[in-house]
């Protein structure tokens, strides 16, 4: 096979280099779109002091959650983390930094991370507290306010299809900050339901060229449902 095959087949690999203080930008939302296997072999390594970026931090048990539960995050950077109870315990005992952010400043702040772009003008947030202590300057007589885009040691993202190229195709929900978060890692490993050759993709559906990807492997999700809802007999 080719010197571009980014294939591993072992989380031990996927996840090697990752190291005490680490940023992690994390793809998917809430439980939705998440790289299940990544995430497990992250806590298996007992790797401490990280960073997470991502929409959510999962729930008690599952997803990024389970990252809570050896103390092994120091801060998080998310926009939503109502659905977990130990998250809420270490942020009001002081054992976790939380910075809140809009969920389209956090999707740009990973877009930008990957594109180069170091900081952007957003009106989103001015006037509340997340504009505290951030410039604000005004365009055509409006207040915006400075955000730094954010980058990583890693990235990990979950996705639909990949070859073996690590071109990646996301589906549905997936596409909530996978495609971004994808840009955003000095190293990024794609987890995904499906490995195919060089050219099975067609390369207009593809959502983040290889370039972006340096490890992929195949993975076994459970895909578990956030809350269900039913309606009533």
């Amino acid at each position: 096979m080719s010197g571009f095959d980014k294939v591993v087949t072992s989380y031990a690999d996927a996840m090697a280099g990752l190291k005490d203080g680490d940023t992690i930008i994390a793809g998917g939302f809430g439980l939705c779109g998440i790289p299940e296997g990544l995430i497990a072999e992250i806590k298996r390594m007992g790797t401490t002091d990280l960073t997470v970026v991502s929409n959510n931090c999962g729930v008690d048990d599952f997803g990024l959650g389970v990252l809570l539960q050896d103390k092994q995050i120091k801060k998080v950077i998310a926009s939503y983390v109502g659905e977990n109870a130990l998250f809420e315990k270490q942020l009001l005992d002081g054992e976790l930094e939380v910075e809140l952010t809009p969920q389209g400043t956090l999707a740009e702040k990973m877009r930008a991370g990957g594109a180069g772009i170091p900081a952007f003008y957003t009106a989103t947030g001015y006037g509340t507290p997340v504009a505290e202590g951030k410039e604000v300057k005004e365009f055509d007589g409006r207040p915006y306010i400075l955000e730094e885009s954010v980058t990583g040691e890693f990235a990990i993202v979950k996705a639909w299809k990949a070859d073996r190229y690590g071109n990646l195709v996301f589906r549905h929900t997936a596409m909530n900050f996978n495609p971004m978060a994808a840009t955003a890692g000095k190293i990024t490993v794609a987890e995904v339901e499906e490995i195919v050759e060089p050219g099975e993709l067609e390369p207009s559906q593809i959502h983040t060229p290889g370039i972006y990807v340096n490890r992929v492997i195949k993975g076994n999700f459970e895909k578990r449902i956030e809350r269900v809802t039913t309606r009533k007999a």
